[in-house]
């Protein structure tokens, strides 16, 4: 009885439908039926489920790695090498458990329980989301799976103040070219392939084209394209000391990126010169979110600040980048303060004239 159980081939119930008739959908095969009776809809389910399940055991098999292996190796040429490199990170780092198993054999819920030991959710997200895909394109369908939720937490950055201090810390540094570019907006891919032609002494401007990015390899890469659009544009030199330093690093250059050396260089020397002065370690992005806090304590309009720091839409550069900073925050508490203060104080001189 017990073997007749675990060999019974196994269907959805039949539903009727307005016509009176009865459907059955099997969602695996991609194959339904509308028969007159539930019986008959059964015994057509059962037949073709057995041919599906009778051809499946007899595929051949395919590993977890097997199935997202041959879909990163499907996209590279088309994704940007830093693309690719995060997929291969995720490949060799994410469900080691399981990627040696067949496709069709893991309990991908049951997986991402055991996952979330190992990583961040935002990780494990990422991390699913690669695959799936990869499971989906193989034929698999993994079924719903809960994950994690994704607790946001606020990045660092530098106020207006804390600005003015970091600028004065970083003079002379290594890293203080670098730095004072991400002040400006760009982004560390754009900053790695800044080269002196793209700088204009004389308007006082640099153009920001393309990108420098890791690959898959590890090594740095030169590409023409921007993460977006509108990351190619006109960024104005408004910092006086990043003009006094520019024209040695372009001469130094000598037609090469302004930036050399391993690309994660610049993050360390970053956050070494801010803990060295007492400052939050906000590395080289937080410096491109201290700009936009700037432009938003100095009244910049939302389109002003979009266009230099190349962001594609008003909700991303909202939600992320631009912080209100905290002393204008105080500021605006003073003025409730003393708005409450004055009124209370004019009640209790007409309450003594009564």
């Amino acid at each position: 009885r017990e073997r007749k159980k675990k060999d019974e081939i196994k269907v959805p119930k039949p539903r009727q439908l307005k016509s009176g008739k009865w459907n059955i959908e099997l969602k695996a095969e991609g194959w339904s039926t509308t028969e007159d009776t539930p019986e008959e809809c059964i015994i057509k389910a059962k037949a073709i489920r057995a041919g599906f399940l009778e051809a499946k055991k007899a595929a051949p098999k395919m590993t977890v790695d097997d199935a997202v292996k041959k879909y990163i190796d499907a996209r590279r040429g088309v994704k940007s090498p830093s693309t690719i490199r995060g997929y291969e990170t995720i490949r060799k780092n994410r469900f080691a458990e399981y990627m040696p198993k067949d496709i069709n054999s893991v309990d991908w819920q049951a997986a991402i329980k055991k996952e979330t030991a190992h990583c961040s959710a935002k990780t494990l997200k990422n991390a699913w989301g690669l695959v799936s895909s990869a499971l989906a394109e193989a034929g698999v369908d993994p079924g719903e799976v809960s994950l994690p939720q994704i607790v946001k937490q606020d990045e660092p950055w530098l106020d207006y103040e804390q600005v003015l201090k970091f600028c004065d810390a970083v003079r002379g540094e290594p890293c203080e070219l670098g730095a004072l570019l991400a002040l400006h907006s760009l982004r560390r891919s754009e900053i790695y392939a800044l080269t002196a032609d793209k700088i204009d002494l004389k308007q006082g401007t640099i153009h920001v084209e393309g990108a420098a990015v890791l690959d898959d390899e590890n090594k740095l890469t030169q590409k023409d394209t921007n993460k977006n659009a509108t990351s190619r544009r006109v960024v104005p030199i408004m910092i006086p000391r990043l003009k006094e330093i520019l024209p040695a690093a372009m001469k130094r250059a000598d037609g090469a990126p302004l930036m050399q050396g391993n690309i994660n260089t610049l993050y360390n020397q970053i956050n070494r010169v801010c803990r060295k002065a007492d400052l939050p370690e906000v590395g080289v992005h937080g410096l491109r979110r201290s700009f936009a806090s700037l432009a938003y304590h100095l009244k910049w309009s939302e389109l002003d600040t979009m266009r230099v720091g190349g962001w594609s839409d008003f909700q991303t550069m909202r939600k992320i980048y631009t912080k209100l900073a905290e002393k204008d925050n105080i500021k605006s508490v003073k003025k409730m303060e003393k708005f409450y203060s004055t009124k209370k104080k004019n009640t209790n001189k007409n309450t003594n004239a009564t």
